[in-house]
């Protein structure tokens, strides 16, 4: 055989063969999944990634398997109706990454190979959604490791462990222990319209009745020190403009009568003033 011949049949061997079209890859039985799967992963290999025949192995693989979806979601029904939408499109981005690094040579089944990306996407979803109150990660993870260390030692001690044991059991400081049980509590948050659980909340009255408000009258006073020096700042006829007119509560004709001005004068004055304090306020703030 002569070079040219060769270098023909090496370039032969590396071309795809043409995959099967497939109108709906979602109607094929489960057990033809397998053995097509297989197929569309190993020209998956072959084929240029960003090429049309790419971009339809990697399409089908992906309707072919929204099975596997289906079945890891079914272990979070309990979660409502209203998220399993949401819980298929998370888990269908777990599908996707699992085909992305899937590889034959791995020589495991697809299936379980998949499964895991597909409930951990899940999972994940739910420990970055379903709290109340962010936080950080790190305390969201010792959330549920303190769980489950607390039921534990509890069982074992017939009683409910302290920060001390459970900061011993964990291998982490008590510091730790307590951020992580304060963090706990914003997994779920109440309304405060709900009644007051005790024994002499007769009235039912709520929590939102005994909660705190901001007071209005604290930013007066903020405004008040923030206003001071700057009206110390104004010459003294504009600080007897405002003090009069504001302090006193005369018109703008009996300043004028009391300052020998007309009206208009100390109209446009009293403008003049209250501009120049308004512009300290915000450039204050």
């Amino acid at each position: 055989m002569s070079i040219t011949t060769k270098a023909q049949a090496a370039k032969t061997t590396t071309v795809p063969n043409p995959l099967p079209r497939i109108d709906d890859p979602r109607k094929i039985a489960p057990k033809d999944v397998r053995a097509l799967g297989k197929l569309f992963f190993d020209q998956l290999q072959i084929l240029e990634e960003g090429t049309r025949e790419y971009q339809y192995a990697r399409n089908t693989l992906i309707e072919m398997n929204l099975s596997l979806v289906q079945f890891a979601a079914r272990r979070f029904r309990n979660r409502g109706d209203g998220q399993m939408q949401d819980i298929i499109q998370v888990g269908t981005i777990g599908l996707i990454k699992a085909i992305d690094r899937f590889e034959l040579s791995r020589e495991v089944e697809f299936t379980s190979f998949a499964i895991p990306y597909i409930v951990g996407e899940i999972k994940r979803f739910f420990r970055d959604t379903t709290w109340a109150v962010h936080v950080p990660r790190r305390l969201q993870e010792l959330r549920v490791t303190l769980a489950k260390t607390k039921e534990q030692l509890a069982t074992r001690l017939d009683r409910d462990p302290t920060v001390t044991e459970l900061a011993t059991h964990l291998n982490i400081s008590e510091e730790e222990v307590i951020e992580g049980l304060i963090a706990a509590n914003g997994y779920t948050a109440g309304s405060i319209d709900l009644p007051i659980n005790s024994e002499d909340n007769d009235a039912g009255a709520t929590y939102a009745d005994i909660t705190g408000k901001c007071d209005p009258g604290m930013e007066l006073v903020d405004n008040i020190q923030a206003l001071a020096p700057l009206l110390a700042d104004l010459e003294d006829r504009d600080r007897d403009i405002v003090q009069m007119r504001f302090g006193q509560e005369m018109t703008q004709a009996q300043i004028g009568e009391h300052l020998g001005l007309s009206q208009m004068h100390v109209s446009r004055l009293l403008t003049r003033v209250l501009a120049t304090l308004r512009h300290g306020m915000l450039t204050q703030n």
